[in-house]
């Protein structure tokens, strides 16, 4: 059984020693779906004032929620359209101090006040990196997100990358 530690020290510590309990929870196992679940456990309840953790999954045409913690997610979001498909699009993190200033934000949790939404690329068989989905976090706080939680959160996502290959 996996037990998560307190998390201790300045932020960057904290995310250093949230980066090595991800690599123990997700070590050996290769499936997506599990290591996702488990990731968006892990950062839901290590983290503070976080509303929603989790991931959306690109199909072909569009993100589909994956697994998450918090309320009842937007099933399907365009590329197009909010924080998420900003991230899948760009290619870049998207950090939002605050959502109801972000053109063409959705409303999946009217508590959300501010949003960090990092892409997934992975390489595909042609050798190109393909987009996978997204991994996004809420917070009922107005900008809850710097750059060392960035940082942080880019990092966590590499390694759930890296141990879904």
């Amino acid at each position: 059984m996996f037990a998560a530690a307190q998390l201790t020290g300045s932020k960057p510590e904290q995310y250093a020693q949230l980066a090595q309990q991800a690599r123990g929870l997700l070590h050996g196992e290769r499936d997506r779906i599990a290591n996702a679940a488990n990731l968006s456990a892990l950062v839901y309840h290590a983290l503070p004032a976080l509303n929603w953790v989790g991931f959306y999954f690109f199909d072909g045409r569009e993100l589909v929620v994956g697994p998450f913690q918090g309320q009842p997610a937007c099933v399907r979001i365009a590329l197009d359209r909010g924080v998420c498909g900003a991230a899948a699009t760009s290619r870049q993190t998207q950090r939002v101090a605050d959502v109801n200033a972000f053109p063409g934000h959705i409303f999946c949790d009217g508590a959300s006040r501010s949003e960090l939404v990092v892409p997934l690329f992975a390489r595909g068989a042609s050798g190109n990196e393909q987009l996978v989905g997204v991994f996004d976090l809420d917070s009922p706080q107005l900008d809850r997100f710097d750059a060392e939680d960035q940082r942080g959160l880019e990092a966590l996502a590499r390694i759930w990358l890296e141990a879904s290959a």
